[in-house]
């Protein structure tokens, strides 16, 4: 694994929240740590409720991670565009994130340990 990346398991439960609406929680989520950015949870697909997430055309690549495929989080009151980011062949050092989602939280988008 890249020196500057480390994946554990977050401790406690996690829930993620768009629009007024509860989008998953999970007691299963990891944790990354890129370098100098701020650590991100990265919540087991199965946890997330999908019928808010809408596929977009988006793509970025990451060295490290790999190709990365994003979502819009579709709510009764708002469309939030690419506010979801996925790795669904993540390069082998950093398998573990393999069918987990990764959440933007701005625009109404909150991630945080309940």
């Amino acid at each position: 694994m890249a020196d500057h990346i480390r994946i554990r398991k977050a401790p406690g439960t996690w829930t993620v929240r768009a629009g007024g609406a509860v989008l998953g929680e999970s007691s299963d989520a990891l944790e990354l740590s890129e370098g100098d950015y701020p650590a991100v949870i990265y919540f087991p697909r199965d946890d997330i409720a999908m019928a808010f997430l809408d596929r977009t055309d988006k793509t970025t690549h990451c060295p490290h991670k790999g190709d990365a495929n994003y979502y819009s989080v579709v709510t009764k009151s708002q469309t939030l565009s690419n506010a979801v980011w996925t790795y669904e062949d993540p390069k082998e050092d950093v398998a573990r994130i393999k069918d987990h989602l990764a959440f933007f939280t701005s625009n109404g988008v909150t991630v945080e340990e309940i």
